[in-house]
């Protein structure tokens, strides 16, 4: 090999080596952002006063740019005959249950993303899309995302949803706590909407004073539960109702935060994960450097 052919060899050998090295090292490793704030804000949803209007649905597509159709279509109650889960076309939903104690008028039930204090969905996305915002909200880049849905097994709640029926850049979708609305001042869409005043938004602390109040002034309205306050490490949604919470289809999972061991070992085996460009320019760089060996054997020298 002549002195000029061995340099440019070494040299795009070289380039090839260290551009794979550094995207896989400086770009891949996850570093998920938790900030637990003592200020951080949050939603009591008192179950006892929702009257399953589902204007909160309707707010919340609209605020989201999701198909919401007529305020009026919501009258329908034959929906709620059916229970539903929050997915790509509704990042929240209104479910019915029958009656609790002291009342004979049915229990309707929002669900969305509970914003965990401790997300397993931030600890389980291996290239740190997720985080835990200081105001309270879980929130996720989409440009970040590579679409591995560990977030969606990982989820306690069973929450984020995948637009499966999307070919080409599909998204995870759920809750965010209506984030840009929030940064501006504004109430939470749902919450801003609500007739009967059935979501309480303010700090976490103060949600939990006014539950533990309200359970005391009123006993026999309310289980003496408030769930949220504790459940895996605690979340940003908390709600009370007038039965238990495993009759309202509520999951019953114990105080500690639902990450556990998953998060070292995840990001153990993925701190130097080589996305799929990687490995497609490593692979040209060999398919280059043994055509181009190939080439100079055949002219003689080498």
């Amino acid at each position: 090999m002549s002195g000029k052919s061995r340099r440019d060899f070494l040299k795009k050998s070289a380039l090839i080596g260290a551009g794979v090295a550094g995207f896989s090292t400086t770009t891949s490793k996850a570093a998920p952002k938790n900030i637990l704030s003592e200020d951080r804000m949050g939603v009591l949803v008192d179950t006892t006063a929702c009257v399953g209007c589902r204007n909160c649905e309707w707010a919340c597509k609209d605020a989201h740019g999701l198909p919401a159709g007529n305020l009026e279509s919501y009258e329908d109650r034959k929906i709620l005959e059916t229970k539903r889960r929050p997915d790509h076309t509704a990042l929240t939903v209104v479910n019915e249950y029958p009656h609790g104690k002291n009342s004979n008028l049915p229990i309707d039930l929002k669900v969305q993303c509970m914003h965990c204090d401790h997300p397993a969905c931030v600890s389980a996305c291996i290239v740190g899309a997720f985080s835990k915002q200081e105001n309270g909200s879980v929130i996720w880049d989409t440009d970040m995302c590579i679409g591995c849905r560990y977030c969606m097994a990982a989820c306690p709640f069973q929450i984020p949803a995948f637009e499966y029926d999307k070919a080409l850049n599909p998204l995870i979708m759920k809750c965010d706590f209506c984030f840009e609305r929030t940064k501006e001042g504004k109430l939470p869409a749902c919450v801003s909407i609500c007739p009967v005043e059935a979501l309480t938004y303010g700090p976490r602390t103060e949600l939990i004073k006014i539950a533990r109040s309200r359970i005391k002034r009123n006993p026999a309205r309310y289980v003496d539960h408030i769930f949220g306050e504790y459940e895996v490490g605690g979340t940003s949604w908390m709600y009370l109702a007038s039965k238990d919470f495993k009759e309202l289809d509520f999951p019953n999972l114990g105080k500690n935060p639902a990450p556990g061991v998953s998060e070292s070992i995840q990001h153990g085996i993925f701190a130097y994960f080589v996305p799929p460009v990687s490995l497609y320019a490593l692979l040209g760089g060999i398919m280059w450097i043994t055509k181009r060996r190939k080439e100079l054997e055949e002219e003689g020298k080498i």
